[in-house]
């Protein structure tokens, strides 16, 4: 052990010391990070802490490297490591997730979002075109035939969760590439469970007959039925896409299995790998056989050149989530994330849905006569850090929000247990009953010091029973 923590010690001390030597600031920036990140008591959901050697693999030569293509077929030489990795990723993204293919060159969850996207487009749209035309690519087609498939590109339709029922912003949303895509529209939740609604989608889907069903979420904070909404996109003729990026770490670690499970069902999956799987930021895309061809061609479609070095990390990933104990992980995350709600239940919090099955809890503060603003603030100035996030039919809209979204990934990485979850959630209510907006603002509160004061030494308890990253020791540097 001694051995272990020296070497991993001695490895980001070299590491800071090197860059300190070319600009100290940067050094002390990132030093100072650390230091933030072991006393801060981290309760966003979409946040979690990568090992040391998921850290470390993506600091290297691969970072040196174009690699436009895929292994075995690059338009640059000298790739056969680069080859090496990223086969090794998507050998542990299929194995562990049980996928026909995986795709791990995307640079962030948006990314492959992108490339499914485009794919579907290209599998379902494009593909048809070229057939008729009785030509192998796009440069073939004459000039008539290109102009008939761009407008065929850009009149097709998404159907996907609401921003305010939990749905993302990538999901055909206008403010993001995707709504300029795509003709979008959006399903619910019940208003009075917070629950999706299958028939209600179902039958949205057969008036609105969109070429993609997504389902998937940010802030929903229950279990979606896959098998349920694979039945609806087969009986309106669309592609279902899954975008596990918050749930992927509950994926891999079997907590979501069966109908809950999303690969069997999806024709494509997307996701990042960090969050729940606890990997290095990035993102990453599962399909069937069907769609490979067309996602295999992310780059150049989509994507700009791999970043070999994060696929590096992707894959030390990917392998640390196929051991057992990352099983035991995942279903302390929703062990913990129950007792965090019950916790905030006990304490008289209104939460949407009323509970969680997954890793997050969404907390409606309207009760508290706030803002999410307003909570996010207060809670932050208490050690406590979240984020605001819109809840069903918010008066408040997605800036100032009447929520505030909780997870547990990263303190179940610390190794906090349910009883300590729990007070958490008691310490949330704490700050919140203890604060006040001021004047008209939504921005503006007032939070009683004692009660901060109180709350932030309490949080700085309990992270600092459980050391962040206590194998690496930067004191002496």
């Amino acid at each position: 052990m001694t051995t272990t923590v020296s070497r991993e010690t001695a490895a980001f001390a070299g590491a800071l010391d090197v860059i300190a030597q070319v600009e100290p600031r940067v050094a002390a920036a990132i030093g100072q990070e650390l230091t933030d990140q072991r006393e801060s008591l981290k309760l966003i959901a979409s946040e979690n802490y990568a090992s040391p050697a998921v850290l470390l693999a993506m600091g290297n030569w691969f970072s040196d490297k174009y690699a436009e293509g895929t292994p075995g077929r690059r338009f640059y030489a000298a790739c056969q490591n680069v080859d090496t990795v990223e086969r090794l990723a998507a050998e542990h993204a299929r194995e562990l997730f049980g996928a026909d293919h995986a795709y791990v060159q995307p640079h962030s969850g948006i990314d492959a979002n992108l490339v499914a996207f485009w794919s579907i487009l290209a599998h379902r749209v494009e593909s048809p075109v070229l057939a008729e035309a009785g030509v192998k690519n796009v440069d073939a087609l004459s000039e008539a035939d290109w102009a008939r498939l761009r407008r065929a590109l850009g009149d097709q339709r998404m159907l996907g969760m609401s921003l305010d029922a939990g749905g993302h912003l990538t999901h055909g949303f206008r403010p993001n590439i995707s709504g300029k895509m795509f003709e979008q529209a959006s399903y619910g939740t019940d208003p009075e469970t917070g629950l999706i609604d299958y028939a209600a989608v179902r039958a949205q889907a057969r008036e609105f007959r969109p070429l993609v069903l997504v389902a998937g979420f940010s802030a929903y904070p229950r279990r979606v039925d896959f098998a349920a909404m694979r039945e609806i996109a087969d009986e309106v003729g669309a592609t279902l896409l899954v975008d596990m990026a918050h749930f992927a770490g509950l994926v891999a670690g079997k907590v979501l299995t069966g109908d809950f499970d999303p690969v069997p069902h999806a024709d494509v999956v997307t996701t990042t790998t960090h969050k729940s799987l606890r990997g290095p930021r990035g993102g990453m895309v599962l399909c069937t056989e069907e769609y490979a061809p067309e996602v295999d061609r992310g780059c150049p479609m989509v994507l700009g050149g791999p970043l070999p070095h994060v696929m590096a990390a992707k894959a030390v990933a990917l392998a640390e989530a196929r051991r057992p104990e990352f099983a035991g992980y995942a279903q302390q995350i929703v062990a913990n994330a129950r007792a965090l709600a019950d916790g905030l239940l006990r304490r008289g919090a209104r939460l949407v849905t009323g509970g969680t099955d997954n890793h997050l809890v969404l907390a409606d503060v309207s009760s508290f006569g706030l803002t999410g603003r307003q909570a996010e603030a207060a809670l932050l100035d208490a050690g406590l850090v979240t984020n605001r996030n819109s809840v069903p039919a918010d008066p408040n809209g997605p800036w100032y929000t009447s929520g505030i979204r909780l997870g547990t990934p990263a303190l179940t990485t610390r190794g906090l247990g349910e009883a300590e979850l729990a007070e958490v959630g008691e310490l949330f209510v704490d700050v919140l009953t203890a604060t006040q907006p001021d004047g008209d603002s939504k921005m503006r509160y007032r939070l009683d010091p004692a009660v901060a004061e109180r709350v932030r030494a309490r949080a700085a308890e309990l992270v600092g029973a459980h050391p962040l990253y206590p194998e690496i020791d930067l004191s002496g540097r």
